[in-house]
């Protein structure tokens, strides 16, 4: 029995085989460009693999996603029929992601911004916002962490509305579906939050057509996938004050190029693809669990359906 894992960067690869290998310890557990055995390995850990990187291990029973998303396993159109993909999620995740989206709703409804640039200019000028009750925020995707995000806004007092393909019930929150009411959806969002799945329908969708539908001056929260956003429509929507700021923490090219306008645009905060940073200690005791499941029944909970995307 062997398993491969496959993350950019050695060390962080080394990182993971160890903490694996201690919850796997009847399991070889090697990178996949040294695999040994390749008919032996069943199961692959991966993060952004290269394409065609399965294709040598003709035994493998499924693949491990380092993530929520599977997006970046379907990106490689080499990857076997059928294949199944195992998310990877967990409560240390969703309370990493409901923590940077109440402080990114938070910094922009408080309007920290403005109140960061008074302070380089040694500005004092009381900034007047309205109450958590006066503000509308939009969470776009309600699955396990755009779901847990929407409630914690709810919490804080914000009125809370989202927006998925289908219907969910989350208490305190107004939810909407379908193309039917996304127009309504977006009418209302002042700050919205993007935790949408990367798919062909989902590719794109923060772009011109998208902002116009926002009130004016609305701010805009990227968590998702850098390739929901057109980075072009986001610019020309701040230049021309349909928006007034966006907090992006996922890019089309990782690491953000240093030369993007992103890094020093005055209505951009820019961070490190960190909303849900999965680490080692903690997402290893997930992936051995969901392995050992699967392995024991042929099912697990997060089991990803490939042709919805998600």
């Amino acid at each position: 029995m062997s398993i491969v894992v496959s993350i950019p960067g050695v060390d962080k690869t080394h990182w993971w085989i160890e903490q694996l290998q201690v919850l796997l310890p009847n399991w070889t557990i090697r990178p996949i460009d040294d695999p040994g055995d390749a008919e032996a390995v069943t199961y692959a850990v991966v993060w952004k693999p290269a394409t065609g990187a399965f294709l040598a291990f003709p035994n493998l029973k499924a693949i491990v996603s380092l993530g929520a998303g599977i997006d970046h396993v379907l990106a490689d159109a080499e990857l076997p029929r059928r294949m199944p993909i195992i998310r990877t999620v967990g409560t240390d995740l969703t309370q990493r992601m409901r923590e940077y989206v109440a402080l990114h709703v938070l910094r922009h409804h408080r309007d920290m911004p403005t109140i960061a640039a008074n302070q380089r200019e040694r500005r004092w000028k009381p900034l007047v916002v309205p109450p958590a009750t006066g503000r509308t925020v939009g969470v776009m995707g309600l699955g396990n962490l755009g779901g847990t995000a929407a409630s914690t806004l709810a919490a804080l007092g914000f009125e809370t509305l989202g927006w998925s393909r289908t219907r969910h019930d989350i208490e305190g929150v107004t939810t909407h579906a379908g193309k039917a009411e996304f127009d309504a959806f977006l009418a209302r969002c002042e700050i919205l939050v993007c935790l949408l799945p990367l798919t062909e329908a989902t590719t794109g969708i923060l772009d011109a057509r998208l902002f116009a539908r926002l009130p004016r001056g609305a701010s805009v929260i990227n968590a998702g996938r850098g390739a929901h956003l057109v980075d072009d429509d986001l610019l020309a929507a701040l230049e021309s004050g349909q928006l007034y700021h966006a907090t992006l923490d996922v890019f089309h090219l990782e690491p953000l190029p240093s030369e993007h306008p992103f890094w020093t645009h005055p209505q951009v905060t820019v961070t490190p693809h960190i909303a849900s940073l999965i680490d080692a200690p903690t997402g290893s005791r997930i992936v051995a669990a969901n392995i050992e499941r699967f392995e024991a029944t042929g099912h697990v909970e997060d089991l990803a359906d490939a042709g919805r995307g998600y």
